[in-house]
């Protein structure tokens, strides 16, 4: 996600969105360990959209 869509977001709109890229993460790195991931960069922009996520939610607060 890009910095302007992170911004235009709420406080609960970026709770719900960070919880859903950690789960995705998480499944990824099971893919990741068995093999099953083809693309290896999604791992790291999953990590840094819920970097920005939490960032926002924390200027927010």
């Amino acid at each position: 996600m890009k910095n302007k869509e992170v911004k235009k977001l709420s406080i609960d709109e970026l709770k719900n969105k960070s919880a859903l890229l950690k789960k995705d993460l998480f499944n990824l790195r099971f893919k990741k360990v068995n093999g099953q991931l083809e693309d290896t960069a999604k791992v790291s922009e999953l990590k840094k959209s819920i970097a920005k996520m939490l960032t926002q939610l924390n200027i927010k607060k």
